[in-house]
């Protein structure tokens, strides 16, 4: 489903996190001890199975702390909620709830790096016609949230569908036609063109 997990780290205390282990656990867990890291969190943009699948795993191998929205149905250690913030070792993500794929999307801000999980794309954003999406809330989530960070922010998200893997707000801006200027009304009636 050319899924992306994520494995951050500050490169110096050793802590890390992974950001939605939905497939290819093993390999994730052998990248971190590769590195040495312990894998304190194990951080879910949403409860789709794609992102969640390998929580058993993980918490098993690691005991890490198992990390969603707070209106996540996913097993969870820790619920979060728009503002939250985790710290591991020097690093510390900003949680901003973004709704509109699902109710409990999140995404999470760390330095000038935003993991969308399926918020947004390379190119495109998440659907909302799935259980728990909504067009209004998508449209809230990426022009009220999401755009007004500085266009300098990398964006890495949860597939990789788009020309490249990773980008910016301000290339986005720019070049995703779903981001064009529109009102609410538009963007709802754009999405449920078919």
């Amino acid at each position: 489903m050319k899924n992306f997990a994520y494995l951050i780290s500050d490169g110096k205390t050793g802590v890390a996190a992974v950001i939605d282990p939905g497939f290819d656990v093993d390999n994730i867990l052998a990248m971190a001890s590769k590195m040495k890291l312990k894998v304190e969190f194990s951080i879910h943009t949403h409860s789709h199975f794609d992102h969640c699948s390998g929580i058993k795993h993980i918490k098993k191998s690691t005991n890490a702390q198992i990390v969603a929205h707070i209106s996540s149905p996913i097993y969870k250690d820790i619920g979060v909620v728009d503002g939250s913030k985790l710290r591991f070792g020097d690093l510390e993500a900003l949680v901003i709830h973004t709704p509109g794929h699902s109710k409990d999307s999140i995404c999470l801000l760390v330095d000038n790096k935003l993991f969308t999980g399926d918020t947004l794309f390379v190119g495109e954003c998440g659907r909302t016609d799935l259980e728990g999406g909504d067009p209004e809330e998508m449209y809230d989530s990426l022009f009220g949230k999401i755009l007004s960070l500085p266009d300098s922010t990398e964006i890495y998200p949860g597939h990789d569908y788009g020309e490249k893997p990773h980008s910016t707000i301000g290339f986005e801006k720019r070049n995703n036609y779903v981001l064009k200027p529109r009102t609410k009304v538009q963007f709802v009636e754009f999405m449920s063109e078919p």
